[in-house]
């Protein structure tokens, strides 16, 4: 195996830069660690709605944090952490593990060389409308939520502008 790094950062049409293969990279295959600072579960919190509150005014992503176990989670955002840039796809074709404490970014299947590295965010609806999409994938709701909740979303969606056409009347 060489000592060459997997991935680049590089231009995305995703959502500015994302993460980007180097070479075909087989599915299961380790890709790149998702390093940080090791924060509580209450200095996690305050930054994420510190920095959700930011990016409600500047339209900017500024939470990198994963969830390590019910202590304990890493906050990506500073230092040397190119994982980090990975973007959201309702599609995704890497996956975000947890081994024994570490977070990494897995091939879910083949990946050619060149092919932009994405995976599922697994975000809640609670709050879904804050997080529009632009993944592009079929299966896009147009808005960030894991898999398992994509249906009800549309059914919400539909039900606004059902909604929203009747006001208009």
């Amino acid at each position: 195996m060489s000592d060459q790094p997997l991935c680049k950062v590089d231009h995305s049409s995703i959502h500015q830069r994302g993460l980007f293969a180097t070479c075909d990279i087989e599915a299961g295959a380790d890709i790149i660690q998702y390093v940080g600072e090791k924060i509580s579960k209450a200095e996690s919190n305050r930054r994420a709605l510190e920095w959700e509150e930011q990016a409600r005014t500047t339209g900017e992503g500024l939470v990198y944090i994963f969830e390590l176990d019910d202590e304990w989670d890493i906050d990506g955002r500073l230092g040397e952490n190119p994982a980090r840039y990975m973007n959201h796809s309702c599609d995704g074709n890497c996956e975000a593990l947890n081994c024994e404490g570490e977070i990494w970014v897995v091939a879910r299947k083949d990946i050619k060389q060149g092919e932009e590295l994405v995976y599922d965010y697994g975000y809640d609806m609670e709050h879904f409308l804050d997080h529009p999409c632009g993944c592009g994938a079929d299966q896009c709701v147009g808005y960030i939520v894991r898999e398992d909740q994509r249906k009800k979303v549309k059914k919400l969606i539909k039900g606004l502008k059902k909604k929203s056409k009747e006001l208009a009347k």
